[in-house]
């Protein structure tokens, strides 16, 4: 088992809203972040995330908890299973009771060896230093990206060996393979390797360029427990203090761009791992609100890879520009050649996002003919329909500018979308009460009191959670709902006398309506408990005074 002393200084060593703005895209919401709930479909965002209270709760579905518990949700993981995910991630050692172990922090531990093997290696092999000189890469960079080499297989397995790593683990960490008949190989050899991290700064994998005739130039980690290509991105580590200062990212193609490019002073460059740019990379962009640079070589590909990203990355409000490079070179190429001032003068005059997208859509039809023409303005107008409205506006005028056609043939009808419920499912919204709640949430010395004076019954429909509240039972997803919003306010001692009062104004009330039409009370008592609400309790209630109400009402 985890030792609870290790659960403890990882819930204090991460912030929910790295951790889960790593699997989806959150925006500031005042003093918390929002975000389509992942955990059911939903167009209006009613998920939330709170820096202050460490927890993220769904306005929709009601799923809420802390890090771990997103985790054990997003990713169909145990508890014990979420803790190693998070302690790995974030680099947080775990200590285990006697005979148990952490397999993530065993494949790190698989990859950190190697990396400090692989740099080693580097240093006693000229023709792989010779290499990178040649890519006139320095030794400084070299050292601050970690730069290393590996050779043959044998050489992989005797360090695996001497190191008494089982062959499965290593497996597992992504850095042998099993052939079909049954043979173990090394996925890396004879290349220089470039250690992977996360946003955190733990190795999760390598990748590899070659050295050899080897038809596959580039290789990178498989999928594991800890690499997913898709949602990391190359050297981000590194670039992210300058990314959230200066407010800007550039995305590249390859190692050796954000390797260069670093070199040269442009410290946000980062790259995708051999994929496009993905939905999954789009919560790691979002940190910090930088502006995109998509920095990519101007063939066939990098056009269509560009086309691609500026369609999803406008559409989820991104700002950002696009640019692409000339005659075959790269961003390396550019910082190896000295270019330093025409790349300079090309990553800050590329065309916006929907810009380029407007002009690579009008680009692939034959405007000249009307057919064609009419085309590529139902192209557009769909593009256009992804943006916000505001952006949409100006982006419009420029489409219309560029088609060399009036504005009224793009269409402005904006899609209707309906609110959704956001309240918690079978729960009449009542403001009173949640304020109440809320109010004794933050000040639970008062639970006591207001027993005295009301029943869970008064809740009406917040029963439950006013009987978890007084349990100390605080995971009720309503009591979570109404601790994260924002929107319910916090009585003061006088409101929340005044709201006490207003509910045993308005049982009472309701208690007299009840009785003038209840024909089965004894005439007596009814006339008695009609005569005590009007002449006693109502008066004593608009004065001002609190008293606890009658279980004799309760007929």
């Amino acid at each position: 088992m985890i030792e609870d002393s290790s659960i403890e200084r990882l819930k204090t060593s991460i912030d929910i809203v790295d951790v889960v703005g790593s699997y989806i895209e959150l925006k500031k919401s005042g003093a918390n972040f929002k975000a389509n709930c992942p955990f059911h479909g939903e167009k209006t965002p009613s998920f939330v995330v709170s820096p202050q209270k460490q927890i993220f709760h769904c306005f929709g579905c009601g799923a809420g908890g802390d890090s771990i518990k997103f985790i054990m949700e997003f990713e169909k993981l145990s508890y014990p299973e979420a803790i190693e995910k998070l302690a790995s991630n974030y680099n947080v050692p775990l200590s285990y009771t006697k005979g148990n172990s952490n397999s993530s922090s065993d494949d790190r531990r698989v990859l950190e060896l190697l990396q400090k093997e692989y740099k080693d290696s580097l240093h006693k092999t000229q023709y792989a230093i010779e290499y990178l000189q040649k890519r006139d890469i320095t030794t400084q960079s070299i050292e601050h990206f970690g730069i290393g080499y590996v050779g043959s297989s044998k050489n992989v397995f005797n360090l695996l060996t001497s190191h008494q790593v089982p062959l499965p683990k290593a497996v597992d960490a992504g850095v042998i393979a099993q052939g079909e008949s049954g043979d173990y190989y090394a996925r890396l050899t004879d290349r220089v390797t470039f250690p992977i991290f996360n946003s955190a700064g733990a190795i999760v994998g390598f990748g590899g360029r070659t050295l050899s005739n080897h038809p596959a130039k580039y290789i990178n980690s498989p999928q594991t427990k800890l690499f997913n290509k898709s949602r990391l991105l190359y050297g981000y580590y590194l670039a992210k203090s300058d990314i959230y200062s200066k407010k800007e990212i550039i995305v590249t193609e390859g190692y050796l761009d954000v390797i260069m490019l670093h070199q040269a002073g442009f410290t946000t460059a980062v790259a995708t791992l051999g994929t496009a740019l993905t939905s999954e990379h789009l919560p790691t962009l979002r940190k910090g609100d930088p502006k995109v640079i998509l920095a990519y070589d101007g063939d066939q590909a990098g056009v269509t890879a560009a086309l691609k990203a500026s369609k999803m990355l406008s559409a989820s409000g991104f700002e950002g520009s696009v640019v692409l490079f000339p005659e075959g070179k790269d961003p390396a190429d550019m910082v190896s050649s000295g270019a330093i001032t025409e790349l300079r003068a090309l990553l800050n005059g590329g065309l916006s996002l929907p810009i380029f997208v407007i002009e690579k859509i009008k680009s692939s039809f034959d405007i000249k003919n009307p057919y064609e023409k009419q085309k590529a303005i139902a192209e557009i107008n769909n593009y256009l329909n992804t943006l916000k409205s505001v952006v949409k506006e100006v982006y419009v005028q420029e489409a219309a500018r560029s088609m060399e056609i009036p504005i009224a043939y793009f269409k402005k009808g904006a899609k209707s979308q309906q609110k959704e419920q956001t309240n918690h499912p079978n729960v009449v919204k009542d403001p009173s009460w949640e304020s109440i709640l809320k109010t004794l949430l933050r000040d639970q010395k008062l639970i006591d009191d207001i027993l005295n004076i009301l029943d869970f019954n008064f809740a009406k429909g917040y029963e439950q959670a006013f009987r978890d509240l007084a349990s100390g039972n605080l995971d009720n997803p309503i009591l979570r709902g109404l601790d994260i919003d924002e929107s319910v306010p916090l009585l003061n001692k006088d409101e929340f006398k005044a709201q006490l009062l207003q509910e045993l104004q308005r049982f009472y009330t309701s208690k007299l309506k009840e009785l003038m039409i209840n024909k089965n009370l004894d005439y007596k008592k009814k006339s008695f408990l009609i005569r005590k609400i009007k002449t006693d309790i109502l008066p004593r209630l608009k004065k001002g005074e609190l008293f606890p109400y009658e279980s004799s009402f309760t007929f």
